[in-house]
């Protein structure tokens, strides 16, 4: 066989194991958090339900949620590739809205005892932001409104971020001040619809 056909066979395969998006569509305006909340109204449950049990507001999960996956549900790493065509495994494990590792997953199902709760669940995907982010506050003294340093502590693990790993960083630390931002201006948002009701 030509090199350009096993090319080609080796890219219907990686299609068909779940390469697209499949089911995981965003919404269609990522920058207004009233029109996210507006055409999809289960995200202001589920980000209400997170910031009550664990006091992380709306507009921090969902700029993190906008960082991470940009809202599909089922967003993955791309593939490393060999020689140009043949895919060796994902960059990383992270899976989801939220891009939670497998091993960090587990240990959200086995400290809230959550074993059938899913990555590709807005409900749970927020659940396990606002419990990540309420450990790093108990053990980092990061406030919960603290949307830069969340993240930076989100991306980088609280280890790392103890270590102040992310200085060494320039594009993260560009990216976290992105992700402050859009907090900011989901929350101004926010106040402005009745989708935000009771978010901020």
């Amino acid at each position: 066989m030509s090199r350009i056909f096993c090319a080609f066979l080796v890219l219907l395969l990686v299609s068909s194991c779940g390469g697209g998006s499949g089911y995981g569509t965003s919404p269609r305006n990522l920058d207004n958090a009233c029109a996210i909340l507006e055409e999809r109204p289960e995200y202001a449950r589920a980000f209400r339900a997170s910031e009550r049990r664990w006091g992380v507001p709306a507009h921090v999960q969902m700029a993190t949620i906008y960082q991470e996956s940009k809202f599909v549900s089922d967003a993955r790493t791309p593939y490393r590739w060999s020689l140009g065509v043949i895919p060796t495994g994902r960059i990383s494990s992270a899976y989801g809205y939220s891009q939670a590792l497998d091993g960090t997953w587990e240990e959200y199902l086995a400290a809230n005892r959550r074993f059938g709760a899913r990555r590709t669940n807005i409900h749970d995907a927020a659940d396990f932001i606002g419990w990540y982010m309420a450990e790093s506050t108990t053990r980092l003294g990061i406030s919960p409104h603290d949307a830069r340093n969340q993240y930076l502590a989100y991306h980088e693990g609280r280890a790392g971020f103890a270590r102040g790993s992310h200085n060494a960083k320039p594009w993260l630390v560009r990216v976290a001040g992105e992700v402050e931002d859009r907090a900011m201006r989901y929350r101004a948002q926010l106040g402005t619809c009745r989708a935000g009701r009771g978010l901020v």
